[in-house]
């Protein structure tokens, strides 16, 4: 995948700086490593594999894209502050990871947030005015710029009991993503959080180090969790977007023509992830319930309003004084 890229000598001295980004980059030819924590044929995977195709394919092959997925290249923090350092071009987390790098990117993560996925996205997408300039914000702290996100799916909680309130876990130990806001999210559930990176989940449900763990339906089909799950609970805490990153000293080093091919592609596959995920929600809801999970919603009693509204407390006592101002934004966007 790797051609032939003419450029300056400035943009060739560049290139060379950022080797360890770019793979083996020279004077003519570049390649960037994009390392994330999903299976490939999760669509979280599938569409690192789409970026890479339609990046070759617009750049004319200038620029080739290395996958690595299954966190070969990190754990989620990991990967996180790779790209940030310049080890990782790319990647894909949530929004929640990336606010260990600049806060206020967590915020896009808060549970019970959106109207509706067509909210989520127009609030997500990189020239949004709540976006755009937290965007430079983002680069200007981090080293790390947005290249796009996509709809990832609405998190549910899985369990080995049937869950129809936030008092039916008490006392029980869910997994919980290692950052801040997903904690407070769990635990508003009315569980116990215990931090466990994704690449651990399978083995700690198995062994019962947590009894649970929270993830859109795509995932908990991909990763096989029915195997070691039997009970889906349809809470919808979270509408949740995947935001694909790049390190900025990166970005900066390509030339206006691979950036302008590099955003068109980004917002291809922006769209082609967001339908995937949207129309295999309801398909990986009925393979699940084939595979014996017992799926459990309002009309089997769960209480959706009382998640609701517990977890909006105890977000709203954590995070309100600090993401109040940003909340506001995100509720006036169109």
């Amino acid at each position: 995948m790797l051609v032939k890229l003419v450029r300056n000598s400035h943009l060739a001295l560049v290139a060379t700086t950022f080797a360890l980004c770019v793979g083996q980059a020279t004077a003519q030819e570049v390649t960037l490593r994009y390392g994330h924590m999903h299976t490939p044929n999760s669509i979280a995977g599938m569409q690192a594999e789409w970026l890479a195709e339609a990046i070759e394919e617009k750049t004319n092959g200038a620029v080739a894209v290395e996958i690595y997925p299954n966190s070969q290249l990190g754990r989620l923090q990991e990967l996180a502050e790779a790209v940030s350092t310049g080890s990782v071009a790319l990647s894909h987390n949530t929004a929640g990871a990336i606010g260990s790098l600049y806060a206020p990117f967590a915020a896009f993560d808060t549970p019970y947030l959106y109207r509706d996925v067509d909210h989520l996205m127009a609030v997500m997408d990189v020239d949004s005015p709540v976006m755009a300039p937290l965007n430079e914000e983002l680069a200007a702290a981090s080293g790390v710029r947005l290249l796009y996100a996509f709809y990832f799916g609405t998190r549910h909680l899985t369990a080995n009991q049937a869950i129809h309130s936030p008092d039916d876990l008490s006392g029980v130990k869910i997994r919980s993503i290692p950052f801040p806001i997903y904690m407070a999210t769990v635990e508003g559930m009315g569980a116990i959080p215990v931090p466990v990176d994704w690449s651990e989940v399978p083995t700690a449900l198995a062994t019962g180090v947590v009894e649970g763990q929270e993830n859109p339906v795509n995932v908990v089909v991909s990763a096989k969790l029915s195997d070691v799950q039997s009970h889906l609970m349809l809470t919808g805490h979270i509408s949740a977007a995947q935001v694909i990153v790049i390190n900025d000293d990166t970005w900066q080093s390509l030339s206006p023509e691979n950036q302008a091919a590099i955003a068109e592609a980004a917002l291809e596959v922006r769209q082609r992830a967001t339908d995937a995920m949207l129309e295999a929600e309801a398909s990986d809801l009925a393979q699940l319930a084939e595979a014996g999970m017992q799926i459990v919603g309002p009309e089997e009693g769960l209480d959706v309003e009382a998640f609701r509204t517990r977890v909006q407390a105890r977000i709203q006592e954590e995070f309100d004084d600090q993401y109040g101002e940003l909340y506001q934004l995100i509720a006036e966007t169109d």
